[in-house]
């Protein structure tokens, strides 16, 4: 059933249901083995859930932002390793090419991306080219009609499960940020291989690999937008990006604080339940708070972007607070649960490892910082 013209409130049922049926029951022997559940996505597919912003004549649910976060949420409440990849998904790859693609490759690609039929990567991340985007290394040469990409790409959401990425690559030599253009990239091509698959600390039913590109032979529709464009649109489409990781960040500290509220009604010490303590009391009191003041800037955020809003600030100060809180939030929750909170019987040892990557993908709370103070003093 999909996605397309419920309301707001239906959206979110359907995907806090999916989460607990399907997903919570497997989410420990998920993050035990680093397993990617091909199956939860085939049904994120069905569900629209991997076209939310894609409009009906592409295939998708054409969906606000204000839906959009409510999916991650969700999700991130139970297991943030999927909802990380759908983000990867949604708004990385399919959004850059909707963005900034051409009808033709539009038709082509955003079909198949919204159905779920392939999973989509971004790009950018290189071994010397992290917070430094502009210092990427990666090159893209004109050969007759076919552009030849040599280089490579780390910390890639979906590179081993996706079907195609969108690269960023140099094609012009020399440091400016305008020598980078955007290349869509079947992952199947001649030339792409995948490489080492990483073994992180959380996030673990995420796939992250490295993609390498050697004599990566491409037509020359693969390019997205205008040559020298790539770095320009890398930034808009990591605006909405960040305000999936604030989502992200939100769905972590939201799931946690449910786990610590669930766990001091029940635990008793000195004959009675840790939740009538004091202390206890006020790291729920300021958890709530937090999780809340993340959920108004993430809203805001989204409201910004569904009215076409520049959202460069407000991204960024709503990815920053959320992640932040997230971290923190986690933290008390372990804090609360004692001993037990670091083991892996209970959940929120799992909260506070997925939490932390939130702090920095997609910018770091540094860049993030840097981001804010610029907009206010020069934007």
């Amino acid at each position: 059933m999909s996605t397309n013209r419920r309301p707001a409130s239906e959206v979110r049922d359907l995907v806090r249901n999916l989460a607990l049926t399907e997903i919570a029951p497997h989410a420990r022997e998920w993050d035990e083995r680093s397993e990617f559940p091909r199956d939860v996505f085939h049904k994120l597919g069905e569900l629209g859930l991997l076209g939310v912003l894609v409009p009906d004549e592409y295939g998708g649910s054409g969906l606000s932002y204000h839906d959009y976060i409510a999916v991650v949420e969700e999700l991130a409440a139970v297991e943030a390793g999927v909802a990380l990849s759908l983000a990867a998904h949604n708004s990385l790859c399919t959004n850059h090419i909707l963005l900034f693609g051409s009808d033709l490759q539009k038709q082509r690609w955003l079909p198949r991306l919204a159905s779920g039929d392939i999973l989509g990567a971004w790009g950018l991340t290189e071994p010397g080219a992290g917070s430094d985007a502009g210092g990427t290394r990666t090159t893209a040469k004109r050969i007759g009609d076919r552009w030849v990409l040599h280089g490579g790409k780390n910390f890639t959401t979906n590179a081993s499960v996706g079907g195609v990425a969108v690269v960023v690559a140099r094609t012009t030599p020399g440091e400016d940020h305008r020598g980078i253009s955007a290349f869509i990239v079947p992952l199947d091509a001649p030339g792409v291989a995948i490489g080492k698959k990483e073994d992180k600390l959380g996030m673990r039913t995420s796939d992250t690999a490295s993609l390498i590109l050697e004599e990566c032979r491409l037509p020359s529709d693969a390019l997205l937008g205008e040559e020298g464009e790539g770095f320009l649109q890398a930034m808009q489409v990591l605006d909405g990006g960040r305000i999936s990781i604030a989502a992200l960040g939100l769905g972590i500290a939201r799931g946690a604080l449910d786990a610590a509220i669930a766990y001091a009604r029940q635990r008793n010490q000195f004959g009675r339940p840790v939740a009538q303590f004091q202390a206890i009391r006020i790291k729920l009191a300021d958890m709530a708070t937090a999780v809340d003041a993340a959920r108004l800037l993430t809203e805001r955020a989204a409201a910004a972007k569904d009215a076409g809003e520049k959202v460069t600030l407000i991204a960024s100060q709503a990815k920053l607070y959320a992640s932040e809180t997230a971290v923190k939030v986690c933290e008390e929750a372990i804090q609360i649960h004692g001993g037990y909170g670091y083991i892996k019987d209970y959940p929120v040892e799992k909260y506070w490892r997925d939490s932390k990557l939130c702090t920095i993908g997609e910018g770091t709370s540094e860049i993030q910082r840097l981001v804010i103070a610029r907009e206010l003093l020069e934007g």
